[in-house]
């Protein structure tokens, strides 16, 4: 899987003659005023399976997407809270402090999967929706995506802020240093959940899934963070409330016989340093003092979602299964990325999970990748190489 990138020798399926030495990754997603929108050209290489993605990575028409027709709490007329355990009410299951109850089954269930909630889901699904008459309905085989490729776009800034996404939730003077999630969340404090739950609530409302499916697209890719599952040490981050969302946000895309692409955008300790990993500065994923526990972490994370992700609710729709999105690899020591990276695929297989597995080539560029995950013992897993590709001139 490919990120375009103008003006660079290419290796193999482009990608490999390049580091992220030459391109200050971080300045790119700083300068929001240098260019219009993000467009990103995506080759999906593994196990005999090559995918062309193209994605933009901004909103879909997400100045129409407020969502409308019913209220806030419709879902909730003539229900009664008290049906709501007293240790849950004011909780990720309490629909009564929910912002939005759109599209959210409201009926209470402590019942989990793999440790995380299924509170909001419906109890039944339906397959049978096709994003158009090109590509097969969910319930049907995609069949080789080298014979039939995808097409998608990236739901970047929505259950992971990024700056350059959404910079009206960073509006702050530059010296409090509000520049990224957790400095976002710290600055908040007990308003955040207000403010950045409103948000996962307008930025993206279903009309984004029916214009992505009506524009002829038929995959989604939706990066979330850690903290939908967990949090950590005293982390400022929004506890699993992101994590309804990314439910409700599967369903839509279900609704609109769109295929999805789970990314995990942001690891304990941050894989990379850099804001949409949650927190900029130092990488702590498999580097530092805490770097093998946040290592463990990851895992740990990748267990829990694997097992949920594995239901056959999902075994359709959840075609791609991120485990990293963009570790430092210039940076982290490749034997430990390498290492982790067989150990997470060995995890979500063990759990059952049957969608490709996608990881990040860490800016090595593909050729470096030859041979590192060979053999049976990794099948049907996807290389995934960014390369960001400015509209304007560097100055």
């Amino acid at each position: 899987m490919e990120e375009g990138r103008a003006g660079q020798p290419s290796g193999l399926r482009g990608g490999g003659g390049w580091s992220e030495d030459s391109f200050e990754k971080e300045d790119y997603y700083r300068r929001p005023g240098k260019r219009k929108s993000r467009k990103k050209l995506w080759i999906l290489v593994g196990c005999s399976i090559v995918i062309l993605i193209v994605v933009i990575a901004v909103a879909v028409a997400v100045s129409r997407n407020k969502a409308g027709g019913s209220s806030a709490t419709s879902s909730l007329e003539g229900k009664d809270r008290s049906q709501i355990p007293a240790k849950w009410q004011n909780t990720y299951l309490d629909p009564w402090s929910w912002q939005t109850t759109t599209d959210f089954n409201v009926t209470f269930t402590e019942e989990t999967v793999g440790g995380l909630p299924v509170m909001g889901l419906a109890t039944e699904w339906d397959d049978s929706a096709r994003a158009n008459e090109r590509v097969p309905a969910l319930g049907e085989k995609w069949g080789s995506y080298g014979e039939r490729p995808a097409r998608g776009v990236n739901l970047g800034g929505w259950l992971t802020l990024e700056p350059f996404i959404t910079p009206s939730l960073f509006n702050y003077n530059r010296q409090m240093g509000i520049v990224d999630e957790w400095s976002l969340c710290k600055h908040l404090g007990a308003s955040a959940t207000k403010a950045i739950e409103g948000h996962y609530a307008s930025f993206v409302t279903e009309d984004t899934f029916r214009a992505i499916a009506a524009a002829g697209l038929d995959h989604v890719r939706i990066p979330f963070s850690y903290w939908a599952v967990e949090v950590y040490d005293g982390d400022p981050y929004l506890f699993r409330t992101s994590w309804r969302y990314l439910l409700r946000g599967i369903e839509w895309a279900r609704r609109h016989g769109l295929r999805v692409k789970l990314d995990l955008h942001g690891l304990p300790g941050s894989q990379n340093g850099w804001n949409h990993s949650g927190r900029s500065g130092p990488i702590g994923w498999l580097n530092g003092t805490d770097g093998q526990l946040n290592g463990r972490r990851s895992l740990e994370i990748h267990d829990r979602l694997s097992r949920f992700f594995a239901q056959d609710r999902y075994r359709n729709i959840v075609t791609h299964y991120g485990l990293v999105n963009e570790p430092r690899m210039t940076f982290l020591r490749v034997d430990d990325v390498v290492a982790w990276t067989k150990a997470a695929y060995r995890t979500v297989r063990a759990n059952g999970l049957a969608a490709l597995v996608v990881f990040g080539d860490g800016f090595m560029g593909l050729g470096k990748w030859q041979g590192l995950l060979a053999g049976a013992d990794y099948g049907d897993m996807v290389l995934d190489v960014h390369q960001p590709t400015p509209t304007a001139p560097r100055t």
